[in-house]
């Protein structure tokens, strides 16, 4: 017995959907992304410590702490070996308890100094005021 043919139409071909880019893509990017900005917000940090470095305050309280630490060391009297002696870490404490003492005085003095300045000139401007 012969079968009957039976004609069947094609299904209409669609345009397949775009396949989404792959996780792996997605996540480079991103850490792309926040890598750069890092990098840039680290620039900045750096830019803005060399900044500071040179201001010439920052400078002197450097030279009055580093002249105390070396002061301190040179002055320490706990080793009766002369020359030969090595630095101790009571005496490396030392050097920086007197460097420490030294960058506050020395804040102290500058902090002050700009008080006076500022009522001195707040007492020109009320005596400017009232004539």
């Amino acid at each position: 017995m012969a079968k009957a043919k039976t004609t069947r139409k094609a299904a209409p071909k669609t345009k397949k959907a775009a396949k989404p880019k792959s996780s792996a893509k997605a996540s480079t990017s991103k850490s792309a992304k926040i890598r750069a900005k890092a990098s840039k917000a680290g620039h900045q940090g750096y830019d803005a410590l060399v900044k500071l470095a040179d201001h010439p305050l920052v400078a002197d309280l450097l030279a009055v702490g580093a002249m105390a630490a070396v002061a301190a060391i040179a002055g320490d009297k706990g080793d009766k070996l002369g020359a030969k002696s090595r630095t101790t870490s009571k005496a490396v404490k030392a050097a920086g308890t007197a460097a420490a003492a030294a960058i506050g005085k020395r804040l102290i003095d500058e902090f002050e100094g700009i008080k006076k300045t500022a009522k001195k000139s707040a007492a020109k401007r009320t005596a400017a005021k009232k004539a």
